[in-house]
């Protein structure tokens, strides 16, 4: 009784199973019978596996061809598969047990000549192969430069089927690992001095950027709100390695890699449109969800234009995700986990008509109110700080150019170095990040800058959740100060802008 065996990767969220093929070559009649909870895209895998091993000169099975996919009870799908189908029905059908095939992992899908296509999910598969103490992974040509990014295991590039089974026999060669890709070159950053006064958003965009926190920003059209948040992703340093594989992950299983220079080092701006659903925005559809916006800004910026326009149910999904940092998504086929540890910017007009001096309003209080109440109040309160900006006066046209991005920059790094070294035993490398026990107790600050933060509670200005929120900016602007501790006048400054009082 032929059989063949091959090994491929089923991916679960941004974790991967390691999956066995077999195929059982049996009399009966012709027909090809494949089990282990397939999708509809695997289901067809069928056809195309079969055009392609007849379209490289090999023979296909004139009896009952079984195809079992293990674990049996794993819902499985997409066209990833087809490489290691493929190679288990030419060891069966061939009847040859190649070593280098119990021992490499197979991830590609086929076109009916025999051609490798890329797919999606390459470098989580890879890395479970890794974990999984593999030693070789062969992968489409195209996604050869993506799985080179994985150290400590041989990794292959193949164009063709026919290649493959040569390899397999010891009669040809497969591209090696990619050691000379060309290095990631992000976009080009907006200057922070285009932008035209304001001086207290850029203040507020500045302690945004050294800790991490969320910002809202709201005022008529025309005056730079937009503008700044798109400046926020040239302030933040370069993405650490580990950082950068694991948002290189989440992009990889979302297709949205560029394919000569997979590796992200710079934290990603996402900014979906204000008509976006909540499979959109957090992650969805059938079997097991996909990475929605929330997870691909995973580790950069979530920039939300007229929030206020987006719907209710969208805004309030955001809640789990900016708390917990993560999100968690359940489908038909299980649970999918991906991290979502973004920095959230928020910009809106101050009512519906949006003049541009806010004299010609022709907005009721009613309909104001209702504009300005989209975000309910326990999301507000997950915002860190917030800034009202005005039309600017004709004379700032005339004022020295603003501070460069380059200049924050550097002050930004310095900031979020002495927060990532004070925070390294706990774990963290933000300010935004850090436990409210923590704040509280261990890097509690003393009690001159403490009688200032209770004042704000006792008056009930605070909730403890905004008192932990208001400590983390003080301890953001105490880096950028270049202090071991926040004062009473940084709480007090941490204060203004948690509560909206700055403009």
């Amino acid at each position: 009784m032929p059989l063949g065996r091959a090994f491929a990767v089923a991916i679960r969220g941004l974790d991967g199973v390691t999956v066995e093929i077999e195929a059982d070559i049996t009399g009966g009649l012709p027909g090809v019978h494949l089990v282990g909870l397939p999708d509809t895209a695997l289901q067809e895998a069928r056809d195309r596996v079969r055009a392609a091993i007849t379209n490289c000169g090999n023979s296909w099975p004139d009896t009952r061809l079984t195809l079992a996919l293990s674990p049996a009870t794993l819902p499985k799908g997409g066209s990833m598969y087809d490489l290691a189908l493929a190679s288990a029905v030419l060891s069966a059908h061939l009847k040859t047990s190649w070593a280098r095939l119990e021992k490499t992992v197979l991830l590609g899908e086929l076109a009916l000549d025999g051609r490798v296509r890329p797919v999606h999910g390459v470098l989580p598969a890879v890395l479970a192969a890794k974990r999984d103490g593999w030693q070789s992974v062969v992968v489409p040509l195209d996604n050869l430069a993506e799985a080179s990014l994985v150290d400590g295991i041989d990794v292959w590039g193949v164009p063709h089927l026919r290649q493959l089974q040569d390899w397999f026999g010891g009669k040809g060669q497969l591209a090696g690992r990619i050691t000379d890709a060309a290095p990631y070159v992000p976009p080009e950053c907006r200057d922070l001095a285009d932008l035209i006064g304001q001086t207290a958003a850029r203040v507020a965009v500045e302690i945004a950027a050294a800790g991490a926190h969320h910002l809202m920003l709201t005022g008529p059209p025309g005056i730079g709100k937009t503008m700044l948040a798109q400046r926020v992703p040239g302030l933040l340093p370069p993405l650490t390695e580990e950082e950068a594989i694991e948002v290189t992950a989440i992009h990889s299983i979302a297709g949205t890699l560029a394919p000569d220079t997979p590796l992200i080092t710079r934290p990603p701006f996402i900014a979906p449109h204000h008509s976006s659903t909540v499979a959109a925005m957090v992650g969805g559809g059938t079997g097991i969800a996909r990475p929605g916006a929330v997870s691909r800004a995973h580790r950069g910026v979530l920039f939300l234009d007229e929030y206020a326009e987006v719907g209710t149910n969208v805004l309030e999904s955001l809640r789990t995700p900016l708390e917990e940092g993560e999100i968690r998504l359940a489908r038909r086929d299980g649970v999918a986990r991906y991290p979502a540890r973004f920095q959230l910017i928020l910009a809106a007009n101050p009512c519906p008509c949006a003049p541009t001096d806010p004299k010609d309003c022709l907005c009721n209080a009613g309909a104001k109110r209702r504009y300005q109440g989209k975000l309910s109040g326990p999301l507000v309160d997950r915002v860190d700080l917030k800034v009202e900006m005005h039309p600017i006066r004709a004379g700032a046209f005339t004022h020295e150019v603003g501070e460069s991005t380059a200049a924050v920059r550097s002050r930004v790094a310095a900031a979020r170095a002495a927060a990532a070294q004070r925070w390294q035993p706990i774990g963290v490398r933000t300010n935004a990040e850090v436990p409210g026990p923590a704040l509280r107790q261990r890097f509690r600050p003393g009690d001159a800058t403490m009688a200032v933060l209770r004042a704000a509670v006792d008056r009930g200005k605070l909730n403890l959740r905004g008192a932990d929120r208001t400590l983390r900016i003080a301890w953001s602007i105490a880096d950028l100060a270049g202090v071991n501790s926040p004062t009473p006048d940084h709480v007090a400054t941490a204060l203004s802008f948690r509560q909206g009082g700055v403009s």
